[in-house]
């Protein structure tokens, strides 16, 4: 089934992964893209595996590998190793994409509770760590059927998130990798902002590199947090008919994932969530994923 919508466990995170399953069910979802800790709080991948299969659900993503920036060996060592297991139980749960937040400088790692050397400011420097990770990770995903999804992230979260702040940066990256290993993912929320947009999703299109798609809205005012400001569908400045276009003409016919960072969202009841979710992609995003796609209504289900 073309362009199916998959929730995004951190649009709900106040759902564990039996409840996030058995929601998305209960309104039609086929799809779940989970995030990591859940996987961990069920007892481990095999458990996950067995919930999502039982819901009837098919895991659409793997959130999430990456941070890969570190400046020391032991740092360097840990995440080699913590990404090693983040392909494991993508492949285990049956997601085929890993997304990968590729990490920010080391200065910044103690933002987000990491260790770094605070002086380390090199950007250039982190970029060609992740690349060097890569090189190791890359037969490893091989060898487990599991795809690397770079993800660009918007630029104000380069220092303590992501070295790569648009499309075609992380396009770049992929290049030397099969595209078996090494995917990207647009995000709407991080790159509707980019003018190379439309030729960055269609090279992706042609270099068979377009991995995932995930939607949410860009709201103002910004958030006290940043990470907060992402917004429902129609709430915000993304515009969706257009993003939506590209990423069908250029060949895109996977899940969808609604992934929110918001608090009043995030603290919600989740059904109502799922459902406002649901009724706002169908308005504002599939019927221009069919469209370009030449895909009639009648053909169409979430």
């Amino acid at each position: 089934m073309s362009f199916a919508l998959s929730l995004n466990t951190g649009t709900t995170p106040t759902l564990n992964l039996r409840e996030a399953v058995q929601l998305s069910a209960e309104a039609g979802l086929t799809h779940i893209g989970p995030w990591r800790h859940l996987i961990s709080d069920v007892g481990g991948a095999a458990e996950a595996a067995k919930i999502i299969t039982d819901g009837g659900l098919k895991a659409s993503t793997l959130c999430r590998g990456g941070f890969l920036t570190a400046n020391s060996k032991q740092g360097q060592a840990a995440a080699l190793e913590a990404n090693r297991e983040a392909i494991r139980e993508a492949g285990i749960i049956g997601a085929d994409e890993l997304i990968m937040v590729v990490g920010g400088l080391p200065a910044a790692a103690h933002v987000l509770g990491g260790e770094g050397e605070r002086s380390d400011k090199n950007i250039a420097s982190a970029r060609e760590r992740v690349a060097r990770t890569l090189d190791d990770l890359v037969p490893y995903a091989l060898e487990h059927g599991v795809r690397l999804v770079l993800e660009a992230l918007h630029p104000m979260y380069v220092a303590d998130r992501a070295v790569l702040s648009t499309l075609g940066q992380a396009l770049d990256l992929a290049t030397p990798y099969p595209t078996a290993a090494v995917g990207v993912v647009v995000d709407t929320f991080h790159v509707f902002w980019d003018p190379q947009l439309q030729q960055q999703i269609q090279r992706a299109g042609l270099e068979n590199r377009l991995a995932s798609y995930q939607i949410c809205d860009f709201n103002l005012p910004l958030a006290n947090d940043a990470l907060k400001s992402r917004g429902m569908m129609g709430d915000g400045y993304v515009d969706f008919e257009t993003i939506s276009r590209w990423v069908s003409k250029a060949g895109y016919r996977g899940p969808v994932e609604v992934e929110i960072f918001n608090e009043q969202i995030n603290s919600q009841p989740p059904a109502q969530t799922l459902a406002t979710m649901a009724e706002r992609y169908t308005e504002l995003v599939l019927p221009h994923l069919n469209e370009a796609a030449g895909i009639v209504p009648a053909d169409v289900a979430l």
